[in-house]
């Protein structure tokens, strides 16, 4: 048997990534809810949620894009 320690039948490795991926796309669908819900609560109007979205939306824009450019140039 190998040296390497599985979780659910999965090494290590596979298992964090897995995990970033599953967990951090339920964190940024929370905030995404979190944001909606401020902008009714707010009575923002529609172009106020639009710039609600857009502002407080760019802390993971990046997250996002990072694994989007890691597909298109083959890095993972």
């Amino acid at each position: 048997m190998d040296n390497e320690a599985l979780i659910f039948g999965l090494t290590i490795a596979e298992f964090e990534d897995i995990s970033l991926k599953v967990c951090f796309t339920a964190l940024i669908v929370y905030m995404l809810f979190i944001i909606g819900n401020l902008a009714k609560e707010s009575k923002a109007g529609r172009y106020g949620t639009m710039w609600m979205f857009i502002a407080l939306g760019l802390g993971f824009v990046g997250f996002v894009a990072k694994g989007l450019i890691q597909k298109l140039m083959g890095i993972e």
